[in-house]
């Protein structure tokens, strides 16, 4: 899920000004030209390796595909010893110090990747301790430690607490959890330029402005949820604004928000300053998947079906994360991530090709295990492959077929 670009969203706050800034550290040099082979995509990973290959992984697991090993080695590989994640460590040989950008959100991002895979509790613990350990005193968390608390940020450390069976809501700083921190960052019913949504951060006025990319990760994060969603039984109304005493009506009233936003174009657009007007895909698919979990995936779907019709180009650009998000606003929301748009684009085949290829499929898996045991159970056992000789022998053409194929 797109809850943090933050190439793009710090330098957008550098250049206006409307939110403050977080503490810089200095980046690692940037990456030979030989990316490791296990890394999935081939942009410049400085700025969001393991942002990519943790989504990359969770829409794996989320549609039954196993990873490749060598993936998920390459990410528990980039942890620092305090427990941290940064983007991106070429030499992992070298010990994390100060002048490593480790941050909250690459780290989040990664535990709940390694959360939903299983088997990386000694990860997962040592990121979480370090993400309680920078907690802001308003409950939230900002993208580097120290920096003001905004509602991308708190959001996907609360999908990590999420994942490794913590209850955000106990989890508190100066008497403040992280919910309070969503509420605090949430525009009353009626604001003008976005009543329900949710601000990024408050701006150096302490005024708040609604953000369509923050509003789509709280609605999210304000349900307790992480980067794959969820998705509830719609309850067949459209969602509205009321005034938000709790965590999930906010989510409710962000729910109505991005509704509006989509509006009859079905796709949200571009809030980049500078930036020509164009749709904004990764944000739709974030706003599709922030419905879904909500309980809206009816109303989300045109949207939905929007990208399905135009994602190409974008996603083709974008690499791993971008078919990463689909594959997880497109599962949340009850659509074919194998025939995506109705085109017969298979999206995970899509990601698949992006990095090394994963082990199997729980489909396939499956389909092996029952055809061995309809096998087994069938009485033939041995004697089957005997008497395929033996008809063989007879000069009989009978095409015996004992098992299913498994699906592309």
């Amino acid at each position: 899920m797109n809850f943090r670009r933050s190439a793009a969203v710090l330098a957008a706050a550098a250049l206006t000004g409307a939110v403050a800034a977080p503490v810089a550290h200095a980046a690692d040099p940037s990456p030979s030209a030989s990316l490791p082979a296990a890394l999935y995509g081939t942009a410049d990973p400085t700025y969001d390796g393991v942002w990519r290959q943790s989504l990359a992984l969770l829409a794996q697991d989320t549609v039954g595909v196993t990873p490749a090993a060598e993936a998920v080695t390459w990410l528990t590989g980039q942890q620092c010893a305090d427990g941290s994640f940064a983007p991106y460590r070429a030499d992992t040989g070298e010990e994390c110090d100060a002048k490593t950008a480790v941050d909250t959100n690459n780290t989040a991002a990664a535990v709940q990747a390694l959360a939903a895979l299983g088997g990386h509790d000694a990860v997962t613990t040592k990121a979480v301790g370090w993400l309680k350990s920078v907690q802001n005193a308003d409950g939230g968390w900002g993208y580097t430690p120290g920096s003001p608390s905004d509602a991308n940020s708190t959001s996907v450390v609360i999908g990590a607490l999420a994942a490794v069976g913590e209850k955000p809501g106990e989890t508190v700083k100066g008497g403040k959890s992280p919910y309070d921190a969503l509420l605090g960052l949430s525009l009353p019913c009626g604001a003008d330029g976005g009543g329900g949504a949710f601000a990024y951060q408050p701006d150096e006025k302490g005024k708040l402005a609604a953000n369509d990319d923050a509003t789509a990760a709280a609605v999210v994060g304000a349900l307790g949820k992480g980067l794959t969603g969820a998705s509830p039984k719609p309850d067949g109304t459209e969602p509205t604004c009321a005034k938000a005493t709790g965590p999930e009506q906010a989510a409710r009233n962000g729910a109505a928000h991005l509704l509006a936003a989509l509006g009859k174009e079905g796709h949200l657009m571009s809030a980049l300053p500078g930036a020509e007007d164009q749709p904004d895909y990764g944000n739709t698919a974030d706003a599709v998947l922030a419905l879904a979990t909500a309980g809206h995936a009816d109303e989300a779907a045109d949207a939905m079906r929007w990208l399905g019709a135009h994602y190409q180009g974008w996603a083709k650009q974008s690499g791993p994360a971008a078919y990463a998000q689909l594959i997880l606003a497109a599962d949340a929301a009850g659509f074919d991530v194998h025939d995506f748009g109705g085109s017969g684009d298979d999206l995970v085949e899509r990601l698949n090709a992006t990095g090394p290829a994963p082990k199997a499929t729980e489909a396939a898996t499956e389909a092996k295990d029952e055809a061995e045991a309809e096998d087994d159970d069938s009485g033939f056992g041995v004697w089957w492959t005997v008497g395929v000789f033996l008809v063989a022998g007879i000069g009989i053409g009978f095409l015996i077929s004992g098992r299913r194929k498994s699906q592309p």
